[in-house]
């Protein structure tokens, strides 16, 4: 389990570390994040695997227990819809549309990068 934690904090130390020392305006998780995927599909290239050893991996294990704790970070924003209920009630259609434009406008992104890396990667999307 320690060499999944560490893997994951090094990655995310390089990405802090490249969006401060380059001045880029992405979080340095988000490259950290980046750089993780890309070493995962560089050493899937060099060495296939499954997707079930990568679960039963200590990454897989490490991020699978982070994930299972990720709700415990929804409760902050829950108390602040209840606290800033008045708000809400003023503003409340302008923001539902905004949460469902940015949702669709969301989805539509995501499945066009997923059909643009799919092309590139040499699969035919479907």
């Amino acid at each position: 389990m320690v060499q999944g934690i560490a893997i994951l904090l090094v990655c995310q130390l390089v990405g802090e570390a490249a969006a401060r020392g380059l001045g880029l305006p992405v979080p340095g998780p988000v490259l950290g994040l980046g750089l993780l995927v890309a070493g995962l599909w560089a050493w899937n290239r060099w060495r296939p695997f499954e997707d079930s050893a990568l679960l039963d991996s200590d990454l897989g294990r490490v991020s699978g227990a982070l994930l299972a704790g990720l709700s415990i970070f929804f409760v902050p924003a829950g108390v602040g819809v209840v606290q800033y209920g008045g708000l809400i009630e003023t503003w409340g259609l302008a923001l539902g549309v905004a949460l469902v434009g940015s949702t669709l406008a969301t989805l539509i992104v995501t499945a066009g990068v997923f059909v643009a890396v799919k092309r590139l990667g040499g699969g035919a999307a479907q």
